[in-house]
């Protein structure tokens, strides 16, 4: 096992603070260029569309965690409101939202329903901001760690990457058909660089600057069979930061929990991975990603690069976002 040494010498050679100046809050998305948004663009040739997010409900993957909770989903108007509204009418109880229903409601055949939803913003399939994870009391690029407030995140938001669009070219990594696994890649068997090497090469697709990197481990798949969203797979190892950095990815996404290796790999750190990429690196990550169908259809064809588009919501401040994101080929 790495010390903290050997953790900080690999945060010296990936670090990208400053080179895209010191203002940045982008990271590795500046990656994304005008050119690379139409090489994937030009990557679409049968109109093929694959929804790469999960449910956000009840059953989803949170509820093994007390500090996150599946999504609440709740009717705010329903058909049973409308009985009762127009029956009582305004004056039902002078009550004030009950009033200003009601007179949708009376004399007129108009109806609707309306809801709310109260949930982590990395409740299912998301995006982490570069803000949402740190060390040595400093964001990326340097930015103060205690610019996130109880108000949200005044440097490297969510909220700072939407007007990227986040599309670009993606590429699949399917190591669950690279290792011949039946379902998922199991705790103790951590991806290397050199495997990610491997299996790109098994697959003839090269990663390129600006790709977003898709890494299948077959751990979505294993919880629909499941449903046990504590049951710990395997997923990149550390290390993979340097690979990252080399390949200049500008964002990368997986099918588990938390993209890296449950297993620190570095004695006396949790999530190292999420340091290295987050705060050293700029460089997103996405998990609980589908990547079941898509996978799929790249053994078929044989082609395992695809346009993504997977821009997050624009909630201000937010150190994360749901996604919906989408592969087309």
């Amino acid at each position: 096992m790495a010390g903290l040494s050997d953790f900080r010498r690999v945060a010296e050679t990936v670090r990208n603070w400053g080179r895209w100046g010191d203002a940045d809050e982008l990271g590795t998305l500046n990656l994304i260029t005008p050119e690379k948004v139409a090489q994937a663009a030009a990557l679409v040739r049968d109109g093929k569309v694959f929804p790469l997010g999960v449910d956000f409900g009840s059953s989803g993957p949170q509820g093994a965690f007390q500090f996150r909770h599946n999504p609440i989903h709740v009717m705010t108007v329903d058909g049973g409101d409308v009985s009762t509204l127009a029956q009582y009418g305004p004056e039902w109880h002078r009550n004030i939202v009950a009033k200003q229903l009601s007179e949708f409601f009376v004399d007129n055949p108009f109806r609707f329903n309306d809801d709310m939803i109260v949930m982590p913003l990395q409740a299912a399939t998301q995006w982490d901001a570069l803000s949402h994870v740190y060390y040595d009391d400093q964001l990326y690029n340097g930015f103060p760690a205690n610019s996130v407030t109880s108000l949200g995140a005044y440097h490297c938001g969510i909220d700072k990457v939407d007007g990227k669009g986040i599309t670009s070219r993606g590429v699949l990594l399917d190591l669950v058909a690279y290792r011949g696994a039946d379902t998922f890649l199991p705790l103790g068997t951590p991806i290397t660089p050199d495997e990610l090497d491997e299996v790109a090469r098994a697959q003839q697709v090269t990663v390129q600057p600006g790709d977003i990197v898709l890494i299948r481990t077959g751990w979505w798949d294993r919880f629909r069979l499941t449903g046990n969203g504590a049951e710990p797979g395997a997923g990149l190892d550390w290390r993979c930061a340097s690979w990252l950095h080399e390949h200049d990815v500008a964002a990368v996404a997986a099918d588990n929990l938390m993209v890296e290796d449950p297993v620190s790999g570095v004695e006396g750190t949790y999530l190292p991975l999420h340091m290295l990429c987050l705060r050293d690196m700029g460089l997103m990550l996405g998990e609980y990603w589908d990547l079941g169908a898509l996978a799929a259809d790249c053994a078929a064809d044989g082609r395992y690069e695809f346009q993504l588009v997977a821009p997050p919501l624009r909630v201000t401040g937010g150190v994360g976002s749901p996604v919906n994101p989408i592969a087309i080929k």
